[in-house]
């Protein structure tokens, strides 16, 4: 076999179990599928799959066939995307991982510029509250917002600060009263965002003095927009990023709870595998999100 295409075409018609879905998957005419397979047999000396009316399936050396030669053709597929990545800033492939919340606010019109920038370039994004361990879980870079990492073993960009706010609804406020100082808040009324499930500690500054209050007695949530919904329901009091509680502050669903007070704010950064010689189209991605948050969502964000 001078090229390994007829291998590709086999193995999709195996996958499919159709001559006619391999052919689409291609753009190729079934006649040509069928001649494609026919030819690979006679250069392997082996009949590698079975044709009835209704399906193709596998015969035992077939099989053995598409076993030995998936995992290969996977491994060639997978160094051709990262020499790519290595050596291109301008196309390839990229694996994104973020937080839902974040995601659905920033990421439509994020790559929508993105990929007007870089038509060459393919991704794959996945949304998820739960803390991926970027050193085992196959993506090429995460967003993340945290307090600042302390992880000395990954690799990480700053992009700029997210400031929050504490909000609670009108009709709480109403019951209860609006908290002055962090000594007002009850414990009992405060909600937390984590992602382990773990109780929230809220710290706050004003001037030269420094209070904490622990959130989560009641109910603790791994996201963000539930949180906001809860308290624009009157459930309690959340501590959270401006940029999701934006639109529930303009309808005046919830408002803010002590602003003469600052709420430690929070981290927007970027977490990389650790790559050996960083890769042009990661930097290329990195430098473009972070100019489009400048220009498009500086209100939202704090920039050094």
């Amino acid at each position: 076999m001078e090229d390994i295409r007829p291998i590709r075409i086999f193995l999709e018609v195996a996958r499919q179990q159709s001559f006619v879905g391999a052919a689409k998957h291609f753009n190729l005419t079934p006649s040509t599928v069928t001649r494609t397979i026919a030819r690979l047999e006679e250069d392997l000396g082996q009949q590698l799959l079975l044709r009835t009316t209704r399906k193709v399936s596998l015969t035992a050396i077939g099989a053995t066939v598409a076993a030995r030669y998936r995992p290969l053709i996977e491994e060639l597929d997978d160094t051709t995307q990262q020499i790519t990545r290595e050596s291109r800033p301008d196309r390839g492939h990229l694996r994104l991982n973020a937080p839902l919340s974040m995601g659905l606010r920033l990421l439509p019109g994020f790559l929508d510029a993105f990929r007007a920038e870089f038509p060459q370039v393919t991704l794959s994004v996945d949304l998820s509250d739960r803390l991926v361990d970027i050193m085992e879980d196959p993506f090429d870079l995460s967003i993340r917002i945290s307090r600042p990492p302390s992880d000395v073993s990954t690799i990480w960009r700053k992009i700029c600060v997210v400031p929050r706010n504490v909000i609670a609804a009108p009709s709480l406020l109403d019951q209860i009263g609006t908290p002055e100082t962090p000594d007002g808040l009850n414990p009992a009324h405060c909600l937390s965002y984590s992602d382990d499930q773990t109780q929230e500690t809220w710290i706050f500054t004003k001037g030269g003095l420094s209070r904490k209050v622990r959130a989560g007695d009641q109910l603790t949530l791994n996201n963000g927009d539930l949180l906001c919904a809860l308290v624009a329901r009157g459930q309690g009091m959340a501590l959270l990023p401006d940029f999701l509680i934006s639109e529930a502050l303009a309808s005046g669903e919830v408002v803010k709870v002590l602003e003469e007070w600052e709420a430690e704010p929070l981290w927007l950064t970027l977490f990389y595998p650790p790559y050996e010689q960083f890769p042009p189209l990661v930097a290329s991605f990195t430098d473009f999100f972070e100019c489009y948050l400048q220009t498009e969502r500086a209100g939202e964000f704090q920039f050094n």
